[in-house]
């Protein structure tokens, strides 16, 4: 700065740094639109152009470090919205735009707009993942919203038809592009859950740009696809685009046809699951099969064991032992009864005298009687008990059955005839019915 008497001089680089100075520290970060002109990129990797309308321009410089967060390639024609703070570039004293963001200018505002409505949604919680249902393993049918004139509806059909064609579809027309088209989506959310006939829903269209994409965006149907019921599957353009109703929904698939995909399960993975399922079912039927044939064999056993035949094998035996039993009661008290008559009879010779005699004789008359009355009650009691398992026995006899009707087989080699396994067509057979015998060929 050079003095003069009375005057502040001042050079020009002060006065462009001051100039700098003030409009950097005055003028806040700005938003601008304009056409790029005059684009230039040296080596160093920054940008240099000019931003213009139809009746002004003003100098821009996107530098390097700031270039890598720029959303679009820019280029000479091209129509965007920049952000950043005026200044001068000293050395030259040009006006100019120092640039930390670049964007198209028609998405720019859309932007804007939908990072916007995305803070408000998320801070309300409609994104998160506590809030969103599973989707069914099986749904009994599928809600489809869409335009019935897009590919989405068609991919959508193709892909559900292929992997199980056996649920059906339920399509809820609406318009996926233009001012009526969020109103029309809503409709269709309220429609499907006021009818509650579907088990999950798809909200499909295809590939656009942002703005074609917009009406899935918007805050109407964030709130209505939030309150829907059922579980909700989005499947809104390509794989790159991402919309607040992939943020909404319960789950998001990349595409329509991806949405088509989640919703069913592989056809031919539950028939392979099935046939497991048979072949587990079938053999385990086999198992209960073969533990009831073998209760029922144990079963056949134990009423072998109780069948009259049998039990009355075992009371003859008992009656035979009995009976033998008896016989020999009888001789040894009858031997014993023999001994002591022959004492008394030895004793009576042995005393001479005639009185003796008489009175021995009339003792001996007298214990006779008494003998005698002994030996008929002694022999009493066994021929009643003989006389009572006589009657038992002659109650479980085969020939009180065989007088019901019944009849013993017997086959050729005089045995009893149990099953049919034991003859075959041909072999001579013997019925003892309850009177006589039967002789027949088995037929």
């Amino acid at each position: 700065m050079v003095d003069a008497p009375g005057k502040k001089v001042l050079s020009v680089s002060q006065l462009n740094r001051m100039t700098r100075q003030l409009l950097e520290q005055d003028l806040p970060v700005l938003w601008v639109e304009g056409e790029i002109s005059n684009l230039a990129r040296p080596a160093s990797g920054h940008l240099y152009f000019s931003l213009k309308d139809d009746q002004a321009q003003i100098r821009c410089a996107l530098f390097r470090s700031r270039g890598r967060n720029t959303e679009v390639a820019a280029a000479n024609g091209q129509q965007v919205l920049v952000r950043g703070r005026v200044s001068i570039y000293e050395p030259r004293g040009d006006y100019q735009l120092i640039v930390d963001h670049l964007e198209p200018a028609g998405e720019g505002v859309l932007r804007r707009r939908l990072e916007e409505l995305k803070r408000k949604l998320a801070a309300e919680g409609l994104f998160d993942e506590a809030r969103k249902q599973d989707l069914p393993p099986l749904p009994r049918q599928i809600g489809l919203i869409t335009s019935p004139s897009g590919a989405a509806i068609r991919d959508v059909l193709h892909i559900l038809r292929r992997r199980f064609p056996a649920i059906p579809v339920v399509v809820y027309p609406v318009q996926v592009q233009g001012e009526q088209a969020k109103f029309d989506i809503v409709r269709a959310l309220e429609t499907a859950a006021a009818r509650a006939e579907c088990d999950v829903l798809i909200l499909a269209r295809g590939g656009g740009s942002l703005e074609d994409l917009w009406a899935f965006n918007e805050e109407i149907v964030a709130r209505a696809m939030a309150a829907c019921p059922i579980p909700l599957v989005a499947g809104i353009g390509h794989e790159v685009d991402f919309t607040i109703a992939d943020l909404v929904a319960d789950v998001r698939a990349p595409t329509p046809s991806g949405a088509a995909e989640l919703v069913v399960p592989d056809g031919t993975d539950w028939l392979r699951r099935v046939e497991v399922l048979e072949r587990r079912l079938a053999l385990a039927a086999r198992r209960v099969l073969h533990d009831a044939r073998l209760a029922l064999g144990a079963a056949a056993a134990r009423l072998a064991r109780c069948h009259p035949g049998f039990m009355l094998r075992q009371n003859a035996q008992r009656l035979d032992e009995l009976r033998g039993q008896l016989t020999a009661a009888l001789r040894n008290r009858l031997t014993l009864d023999r001994l002591r008559v022959h004492n008394a009879l030895a004793r009576l010779r042995s005393a001479s005298p005639a009185v003796r005699v008489r009175g021995t004789q009339d003792r001996v008359a007298s214990s006779r009687l008494r003998l005698a009355s002994a030996l008929r009650a002694r022999l009493t009691v066994p021929g009643t008990r003989l006389a009572v398992l006589s009657g038992r026995l002659h109650t479980v006899s085969p020939l009180r059955t065989l007088e019901r009707g019944y009849a013993i087989v017997l086959d050729a080699t005089g045995t009893v005839v149990r099953s049919s396994a034991q003859v075959k067509p041909g072999d001579a057979i013997t019925a003892r019915v309850a009177e006589g015998v039967l002789k027949a060929t088995v037929t």
